[in-house]
């Protein structure tokens, strides 16, 4: 879709103005596998008391009461709710949040809020990925609290948004549970990893007309663990376009790059076999080892729990256990 990017392992809208954001445009949602799939709702809530000042990067949120209402208008936002055992206290999440299965999703948008659409639902707590229209300001006058929870830079802002979650839902001791448990697999998997020296390159696809990340986004650093560099920290205004340039054909097959990691199988219909007939693609050295690894649009697009799945398959094709 030529009208969106998806960038550090979200999306976003081309506009420069709007920050990331969660919208993977497909119309499934991934299978996963292990502790991070958890989708069956604890609704055993920590002993944490209400009211409770959740404190988030853009200021304070103050939460009256245990919310039994929460509309989550972000798909990451979303996962980490059933992840940590909140699902029951979720009424309505937004047209992007397809996983996992049982969530309320309707046709709400987190791109362009309705706040009347919002309101009809009585939420308790709305989940966004970034205030966009004024919305936080909008509900406000309405007592209905906004939870900001933007895309993550870094791993440490995943743990942090996972806390906040908890402390906003009820879920403290259960928020900390599912942070222990990422921090837990992601070590696992790069503990069983040998590291090239030099490290391994790669080009991780964003769409079809090449736009790309860099090793200092949050899919580079999380690339990073298994000793990967992506070839588009030599591109030409990568550090202006925040870590996510747009290459050209020539580029890519000067740089010949070890791997090639396509995040565009669902949206673009993006195959290996398509990439090998691009031409002048044949010479590059992911083709020729056979090196190009699908990913899902859904899991590469978020910082939740399901991480953990995105490093493992891209640990298991550096392993060659594809």
């Amino acid at each position: 879709m030529r009208s969106t990017k998806r960038r550090s392992g979200v999306v976003t809208t081309a506009l420069l103005s709007v920050t990331l954001s969660t919208v993977s445009l497909v119309a499934c949602a991934s299978t996963t596998t292990g502790p991070a799939a958890q989708t069956t709702p604890n609704t055993t809530a920590s002993a944490a008391p209400f009211p409770a000042k959740v404190s988030t990067s853009g200021g304070s949120v103050r939460i009256a009461k245990r919310p039994t209402a929460i509309v989550s208008l972000s798909a990451t936002a979303t996962e980490m709710l059933y992840a940590i055992g909140a699902g029951s206290q979720v009424k309505a999440v937004d047209e992007y949040s397809n996983y996992p299965s049982q969530a309320p999703r309707t046709k709400l948008s987190g791109l362009q809020p309705n706040v009347e659409a919002l309101i009809a639902d009585q939420p308790d707590l709305v989940l966004v990925d970034a205030d966009r229209s004024g919305l936080g300001k909008r509900l406000a006058s309405l007592s209905i609290p906004v939870l900001v929870l933007p895309a993550a830079a870094k791993l440490d802002d995943v743990y942090s948004e996972l806390s906040e979650l908890g402390t906003a839902t009820g879920h403290a001791a259960q928020a900390k549970d599912e942070s222990d448990q990422i921090r837990t697999q992601l070590t696992k998997i790069t503990d069983g990893l040998t590291k090239s020296v030099p490290p391994l390159t790669y080009y991780y696809e964003l769409e079809p007309d090449y736009y790309s990340v860099t090793s200092s986004t949050f899919v580079g650093q999380l690339f990073a663990l298994i000793g990967l560099k992506s070839i588009a920290d030599k591109a030409a205004g990568a550090t202006a376009a925040g870590g996510y340039p747009q290459l050209s054909a020539e580029f890519i097959i000067k740089a010949n790059p070890d791997f090639i990691f396509l995040a565009d199988t669902i949206c673009c219909q993006a195959t290996a076999k398509s990439v090998e007939k691009r031409p002048g693609w044949s010479t590059i050295r992911a083709l020729a080892k056979q090196q190009i690894v699908p990913l899902s649009d859904d899991i590469a697009s978020r910082w939740g729990p399901r991480i953990v799945d995105l490093l493992q398959t891209v640990a298991d094709a550096v392993a060659g256990k594809r």
